[in-house]
């Protein structure tokens, strides 16, 4: 099992619609996949349909690792899904003191779980130092940054890159960690600037471009990913492209 943990510095940079397309595009290239979301607003499910089916979620999780798999539901692409769940404040609240007290939490359930060498687990975060995102950081194989081409996420690489290096570099397991820019768009001039910074800042880390595209919007309106919905466009491409960048991280 390899575990892909999807993190952000900030919010409103499309980062849950990454990680739902890109566990599809993995398993497009006839990965095994498992979808988890690991951010509160329980927002994961909806890109792969519009009728989500019943399950407790994370947030009402059996201590007994075994007991996880019945959190497990299958969708039409094909990724399995464990979503965060409905809940009450107070359970939310229950449920991450468990996390601050215990940061291998997830990590441990993971192992326990035995999914198999040939699964790759796609975990989504909510954005910022979190609970949350110490989980996915400890449990993470490779950290996935997903940033924009704005000065706002620019400003913000100094604090995310040394979280991703408290949590996982050096770590037994842990592969390396990549950055996708999300909603390039070339007809603006700061957007290119910014792009060819981090091209140059992180060389040998650049995941892909991920371009503006309003099909990605729209898939999610019909609750399917972009490889249901339109399979030809250019954020199919270059979300291609990241899964195969991810791939070959993975088996490194």
């Amino acid at each position: 099992m390899k575990v892909v943990s999807v993190v952000s510095a900030k919010g409103g940079v499309g980062k849950s619609t990454i990680s739902a397309n890109l566990a599809a595009a993995l398993h497009q290239q006839g990965n095994k996949v498992l979808a988890i979301d690991l951010d509160p607003q329980n927002g994961l499910r909806y890109h792969f349909t519009l009728e989500p089916q019943s399950s407790p979620g994370l947030v009402r999780a059996p201590q007994d690792a075994s007991a996880w798999r019945e959190l497990m539901l299958p969708t039409a692409s094909g990724v399995a899904l464990i979503p965060y769940g409905e809940c009450s404040e107070p359970e939310r609240q229950a449920f991450e003191a468990v996390l601050r007290e215990d940061a291998g939490w997830l990590a441990g359930h993971l192992r326990d779980l035995d999914l198999g060498r040939d699964v790759i687990v796609v975990i989504d975060t909510p954005p910022g130092p979190s609970a949350y995102m110490t989980q996915a950081l400890t449990a993470a194989s490779l950290a996935l940054a997903v940033v924009l081409p704005d000065a706002g996420s620019y400003a913000t690489l100094p604090q995310l890159s040394g979280l991703i290096s408290t949590y996982c570099e050096g770590r037994p397991g842990f592969f390396d960690c990549g950055f996708v820019i999300n909603q390039v768009d070339q007809s603006q001039q700061l957007g290119r600037d910014i792009t060819q910074v981090l091209r140059t800042t992180f060389p040998d880390r650049m995941a892909g471009l991920v371009h503006l595209d309003q099909s990605l919007s729209e898939a999610l309106a019909y609750g399917q990913n972009i490889f249901q919905y339109r399979p030809h466009s250019v954020s199919a491409r270059d979300l291609t492209a990241c899964a195969q960048w991810v791939a070959q991280r993975l088996d490194s």
